[in-house]
């Protein structure tokens, strides 16, 4: 929570599931340990922690422009939702999403800013943002995003000589100069109330790397074939990274975008207001979702196993982007049905959320 520097221990009477800790120093000197671990967690779980990552003040920074941006009086923060349509960028507004294939409405509430509007500010390439926003472009969001940048582009890289692509292959998919929805995020979730079980459905990311920060808990995962979901603890000064769906199908299933979802934080801390700010890199709108069996043997064998149509998508990142982001709204829930078809990634449990809690 914005402001906060203490906050109540989180329990240890829950379910939890380590993650590896990768040194992001050792990695940038190129550590082979390190590397070893970095592919371990991305091919195994696809969460890790991050330490030495050097992101901490800009994400407190970011931290409280969110609050004040998501603060403000609601028919304020309504000139800058997101819309039905399946757009990335600007306010989402409590409600407006289903979580559930009842329909229920969500009470979680983003502030995503373009990558793309960050970088190139003054210049506007996606939309406008609030006043308060604005007001931090240059001295807040953009280095937020830069240092975010680089720590995503510098795994991107590890990532590709392991699974023996080309030097700069995925660097190709994310070119900062080509138009994509990378954004920043901050989330603001209430204090839960009594029944609350749920602020993000079960879900896998869109895109291709994220990376979290947060204080309160909360996210949870549902690791390959279990039957329980784990808290993943929060602890101080490492950042949470995981592998979203882009490179999974751009690495024919050897990187793992692994299903996870945000429900209130457990024991003293529900009574807080949930906050976080993550930096979701995504690949360029005009990337075809395809494993990239022609340039790395690797990947044309796992391919080769999978299932054929998981790996060869037809979609370009922002179509598949807006598809499960347009998904989600709640003015375009229908049916069950549709809910559980419409939105969904590479996930590959067929009912998470019949899973115990």
């Amino acid at each position: 929570m914005p402001g906060l520097t203490t906050f109540p221990p989180f329990p240890d009477d829950v379910p939890t599931h380590p993650l590896l800790v990768v040194d992001y120093e050792l990695i940038k000197a190129g550590d082979q340990g390190e590397t070893e671990k970095l592919w371990e967690a991305a091919t195994q779980l696809g969460f890790w922690y991050l330490k030495n990552h050097g992101v901490d003040a800009e994400a407190q920074a970011l931290l409280e422009v969110g609050r004040k941006a998501l603060t403000l009086p609601l028919d304020e923060k309504l000139k800058y939702e997101l819309g039905d349509e399946g757009g990335s960028f600007g306010i989402k507004a409590a409600g407006t999403q289903a979580i559930d294939a009842k329909g229920t409405r969500d009470t979680t509430e983003f502030l995503n800013i373009s990558q793309d509007d960050a970088l190139a500010w003054p210049e506007v390439i996606h939309r406008t943002y609030p006043d308060v926003v604005i007001a931090h472009m240059t001295s807040t969001i953009r280095p937020f995003i830069e240092k975010s940048l680089a720590v995503n582009d510098t795994l991107l890289a590890v990532l590709n000589s392991k699974l023996g692509l080309p030097r700069g292959t995925l660097a190709s998919f994310h070119k900062p100069e080509d138009p994509s929805s990378s954004l920043s995020r901050c989330i603001r979730a209430p204090p839960c109330a009594p029944n609350e079980k749920l602020f993000i459905p079960a879900h896998t990311d869109y895109g291709s790397l994220t990376f979290l920060h947060n204080r309160t808990g909360g996210l949870q995962v549902l690791p390959p074939g279990a039957t329980q979901w784990y808290y993943v603890k929060p602890i101080p000064g490492l950042a949470i990274c995981n592998v979203g769906d882009a490179l999974n199908i751009f690495s024919g299933g050897i990187l793992r975008s692994n299903i996870h979802r945000v429900v209130p934080p457990p024991g003293e801390q529900a009574a807080l207001e949930r906050w976080s700010v993550g930096f979701f890199t995504r690949p360029s709108d005009s990337a075809i979702l395809r494993a990239i069996s022609d340039k790395s043997a690797l990947i044309a064998e796992a391919a080769a196993k999978g299932d054929p149509g998981k790996y060869q998508s037809g979609a370009n990142a922002k179509e598949w982007v807006m598809r499960r982001t347009g998904g989600l709204r709640y003015n375009n829930y229908k049916d069950p049905g549709r809910w559980n078809n419409i939105w969904k990634g590479t996930e590959d449990t067929p009912n998470p959320e019949a899973m115990t809690a």
